[in-house]
């Protein structure tokens, strides 16, 4: 494990809760969009932010239904897998700004790209590189 500075931190996958932590102690916004190629650990890691934040549900990836909703005793998170939708008018279409406009619940979004233009300015990016050593740097942007 290694952290350098406030919005870099590189891991290996055997330290994903510790990747999770560090995004929890710096995001600024609930709505956070995770960037990197197929395979990087995006949900990988989100499964381990939800357990953190304080869900107890099993996570799986949404990528056929879209989104799965997991419970806390607080509130919901939501998370959402756009890599199967063609263009936003496919997400305008099953509620997604509905999601965006929630104050108290977590949105976790994989592959966003797609509904760039009604992303809220606020939404945290957080970018998943692989080194050639297998280790991962999480930015957050």
């Amino acid at each position: 494990m290694k952290c350098t500075g406030m919005t870099e931190f590189t891991y290996r996958l055997d330290e994903i809760d510790k990747a999770a932590a560090f995004v929890l102690a710096n995001i600024k916004s609930r709505i956070i969009l995770f960037d990197g190629e197929m395979g990087s650990g995006k949900t990988t890691l989100i499964k381990a932010l939800v357990k953190k934040i304080g869900s107890k549900d099993e996570v799986n990836s949404p990528t056929f239904a879209i989104v799965n909703e997991y419970r806390t005793p607080g509130f919901p998170i939501y998370h959402f897998d756009l890599y199967r939708l063609n263009d936003f008018y496919e997400a305008l279409d099953f509620g997604i700004e509905e999601y965006l406009a929630q104050t108290s619940a977590y949105v976790l979004i994989e592959w966003p790209e797609v509904i760039s233009e009604i992303l809220p300015e606020n939404s945290q990016k957080i970018r998943i590189i692989v080194n050639e050593n297998n280790t991962r740097v999480l930015q957050i942007l």
